[in-house]
């Protein structure tokens, strides 16, 4: 019988290459390969990703001016030593002050542009967050108290999205309204059901609206991760028997389905992608949504020796911590009361944490939403 230290090694190689897969540094430059002709006088890169869209743009386009809003530690050191290059850091998933700093700038940035000139959006989940200006009559208290209320209630990102388009002053469009040059492009990472660039970062890079010649892609998404985790577990030997975008709804509604899957499965591998939500209590503990469900599901696969699976968010953060999520086996459910009590606490980071079940991989420089890949030998 196959150890948990070799399925788990091998978890970790399938995830490897679906983020790597999704890379925003690879994802923009292979973009640009189809985009030969198109150069840039000002690079925006937006969101969780921007450090590495942002990197493979400058790749291309070395010394163009360039502005990146990104989430706090997640910008590479080699991007603030270049001269053109201005960064702001905010706070994701609350916004902060340097959430209105960053709105204002690329506010100021996108004005600014002369006749004839051309702009490359890079945007990545994490975006609405990031960066943000509101109207005169909203503080930022206010919209703090109303982030904080739809995450906790388990709001899905379209929903939350639809609503912070209704204040926003760059949003749904708006932005790229205030663009009077030449040409923009925007170039997409999807966090979202859909793939739809209308709700990624709340439409902050939708052109349908804009007046200058402008058009938009999906350069890496859920899919294109999935296809690779199911390639590499192909090279790997491994059977997928199932390849799936189902990961939607309440993680307690999710965790009995994808439970008795995996306790009648065949020895393979078993993969599923998508954004599930979780409700919070009033004074939540420590773990996002991956790690609830990670806990969750160690409950239907508690005593079986065959099985490990993984629990994660593709942009390496799971809620307000520095995990990605779990990764866990048939022993992970070896203390039901405290599990039991910790799901009903949101706390399911800190019983994973003294189980040495959480998966900690730091920024990953993508935002594909969340995968759950499963290994049974």
């Amino acid at each position: 019988m196959e150890t948990s230290e070799s399925r788990q090694h091998k978890l970790k190689q399938v995830w490897d290459a679906a983020i790597a897969a999704v890379s925003g540094r690879q994802a923009v430059l292979n973009a640009l390969d189809a985009d030969s002709s198109f150069a840039p006088d000002l690079i925006i890169a937006v969101g969780k990703a921007a450090s590495g869209m942002g990197s493979g743009a400058l790749e291309r386009f070395p010394g163009c001016e360039a502005l990146v809003v990104t989430k706090y530690e997640h910008t590479d050191q080699s991007l603030r030593a270049q001269a053109c290059v201005e960064v702001i850091e905010s706070a994701h998933p609350i916004p902060d002050q340097r959430s209105l700093d960053a709105g204002q700038a690329l506010l100021a940035r996108m004005r600014s542009m002369p006749e004839g000139s051309r702009v490359l959006m890079l945007v990545s989940g994490g975006a609405s967050a990031l960066a943000e200006a509101l109207p005169e009559d909203m503080t930022l208290t206010d919209l703090q108290a109303i982030t904080d209320d739809m995450i906790a209630t388990g709001k899905t990102i379209a929903q939350i999205n639809a609503r912070r388009k209704q204040t926003s002053l760059i949003k749904d469009g708006k932005l790229i309204e205030a663009f009077e040059g030449d040409e923009i492009r925007v170039y997409a990472i999807s966090d979202v059901e859909g793939d739809s660039i209308e709700t990624i970062g709340s439409g902050i890079g939708d052109c349908c609206c804009a007046e200058a010649k402008a058009s938009s892609r999906i350069i890496a998404s859920n899919q294109i991760a999935r296809q690779q985790a199911a390639h590499q577990a192909g090279q790997l030997g491994l059977k997928v028997h199932l390849n799936e975008e189902t990961l939607y709804g309440d993680v307690f509604e999710l965790a009995p389905v994808i439970g008795a899957r995996l306790q009648q499965a065949e020895p393979g591998v078993y993969i599923w992608g998508g954004e599930p939500t979780v409700v919070l209590p009033e004074n939540p503990g420590q773990g996002g949504r991956n790690q609830s469900l990670a806990l969750a599901l160690a409950e239907y696969v508690s005593g079986m020796d065959n099985i490990d699976f993984l629990v994660a968010g593709t942009d390496g953060t799971d809620g307000p911590t520095s995990a990605a999520g779990g990764i866990v086996n048939g022993n992970t459910w070896s203390d039901p009361a405290a599990a039991r009590s910790a799901l009903q606490a949101a706390d399911a980071g800190s019983y994973l944490e003294r189980h040495r079940s959480l998966f900690v991989t730091g920024p990953t420089n993508t935002n594909v939403m969340d995968l759950v890949i499963a290994i049974v030998s």
